[in-house]
């Protein structure tokens, strides 16, 4: 399995701080990448050991997210998202709990928390195996990049196309019934 570029991480990282606070952390400092509350496995789970930490998309913070926030009408289902910001929390946590490829996973769902859950629903369809031609798969894994900055999702993609036409997973690669 291909390793993630960390300088593709870096770079993942930068633009989800920049499209949460309008600010990219300076390209020339590689750990401003990962700035913010430093957390640890011991903070794990930050709902209970560190809700000041977290907020929802539009910005409430975790602790006014109650049933009468709801009934009130001040939260909405809009609040109740995953946060790129609260994934990247969780990826540090996954890390110094030396789990990198949760880290990663969470990184990459960090990138899709941009995307429509109607197009993540298509995509996911898209990729079953014998649903796509590898010209499909390289224009979902633009669009992932181009559209919505995913560009760490993009590449996955673009694995997958790869892997697929070796092991005759692409649409039409299925042998006739003749």
């Amino acid at each position: 399995m291909a390793q993630i570029n960390e300088q593709l991480v870096a770079q993942l990282v930068r633009q989800v701080l920049q499209n949460m606070d309008g600010s990219a952390p300076n390209p020339a400092a590689p750990e401003a990448a990962r700035s913010g509350p430093g957390v640890t496995a011991a903070d794990y789970p930050l709902g209970s050991k560190r809700p000041d930490l977290l907020k929802s998309p539009r910005g409430i913070p975790f602790q006014e997210l109650t049933l009468e926030a709801v009934e009130s009408g001040k939260a909405t289902f809009e609040d109740f998202r995953i946060t790129p910001d609260a994934l990247e929390m969780q990826a540090r946590i996954a890390e110094s709990a030396g789990r990198p490829q949760i880290a990663r996973n969470l990184r990459r769902a960090a990138e899709l928390t941009r995307v429509p859950d109607e197009r993540i629903l298509q995509i996911y369809n898209a990729m079953r195996p014998h649903r796509s031609t590898r010209e499909e798969m390289e224009a979902i894994a633009r669009e992932l990049e181009e559209t919505y900055a995913a560009k760490v999702c993009a590449g996955f993609v673009r694995e997958a196309a790869e892997v697929y036409g070796r092991r005759k997973l692409l649409r039409g690669d299925l042998p006739s019934s003749d």
